[in-house]
């Protein structure tokens, strides 16, 4: 039977220096709080204004086309959905096209609340851009996107 080596404490200084995983889920639990908090006062969350600014499409989106933008699975987005439909913001209905599919329409009130929340939003955005400091914005969030 082998012996395993034991994890040493330096191991776990370089996991922390260099694991992307470790980093993008610290960074996504800052900037969230970060965008909660300066959505706050419009009564959404960072992840509720991604929500409901997926749902700003010509035509509206369908269940998987919005779980797939979003790179969330279908039953996550469905239970995300439920409290922007009980306070009208967003509606489910039949696909005419397809009857086993579904599509998310964005309601006038939640155009409203996009409206509301968008400058919100993009002052919020252009802090954020300044703490990158010398890095260029577009090129991290190319990084990400790389990643996604």
């Amino acid at each position: 039977m082998s012996k395993l080596a034991a994890v040493t404490f330096e191991m776990t200084e370089y996991v922390r220096d260099h694991c992307l995983c470790l980093a993008a889920q610290r960074v996504a639990r800052t900037l969230a709080r970060r965008f909660d908090d300066a959505l706050r006062p419009v009564g959404l969350t960072s992840g509720q204004f991604s929500l409901l600014m997926s749902l700003n499409q010509p035509v509206p989106p369908s269940i998987g086309s919005i779980a797939a933008l979003l790179a969330m699975d279908r039953t996550t987005l469905t239970a995300n959905l439920k409290p922007l439909e009980r306070r009208g913001l967003a509606e489910t209905k039949v696909d005419p096209a397809d009857r086993r599919g579904r599509l998310v329409i964005l309601t006038a009130p939640g155009r409203k609340l996009l409206q509301d929340a968008l400058p919100i939003w993009q002052r919020t955005q252009e802090e954020v851009d300044g703490l990158l400091l010398q890095t260029d914005a577009g090129i991290v969030r190319e990084g990400l996107r790389a990643l996604a």
